[in-house]
């Protein structure tokens, strides 16, 4: 059997992404339409990777004022809130030609639920928890043949 490399566990959907100076409101459109829990932050110009949120995020976020951020009326929050408040910053990235046991072990040893995906220094792709998931369900059938 052949080692199965990141490449062979994405999606190959069409990736989704937001901007920094998008507000939390584009972003929790994008995941509701898209059913999909985080997206890749990248700079408007050059299209580079600057962050990462999550629904996590957003749930963290924009139900609660802090002392940085106002408390608007409810449905204002989201509106009035931009994307480069509440993204990661400094993520960590995985190449798509790396072995899923090592990109396994990153996103467990550090409870990430997501690894942006680079080819040739380009955002390519996002590996998530789903990804492992979809792989198992997908490779169950066989599994279950080899032990018979």
């Amino acid at each position: 059997m052949k080692n199965i490399v990141v490449r062979d566990l994405i999606s190959h959907h069409e990736l989704q992404t937001v901007y920094p100076e998008d507000n939390l409101q584009i972003v929790n459109q994008i995941m509701f339409e898209n059913q999909i829990r985080h997206l890749p932050v990248i700079d408007r110009d050059d299209g580079s990777l600057v962050g990462v949120i999550s629904h996590r995020d957003l749930v963290r976020h924009g139900l609660f004022a802090t002392d940085e951020l106002p408390a608007y009326a409810e449905d204002d929050l989201l509106a009035k809130t931009k994307v480069s408040f509440v993204m990661i910053r400094d993520v960590e990235t995985i190449d798509i030609d790396t072995d899923i046991q090592d990109a396994a072990t990153i996103l467990l040893e550090n409870k990430f639920g997501c690894l942006p995906v680079m080819e040739a220094g380009q955002l390519s792709g996002i590996l998530t928890e789903a990804d492992f998931v979809r792989f198992v369900l997908q490779q169950a059938p066989e599994m279950t043949a080899k032990s018979a």
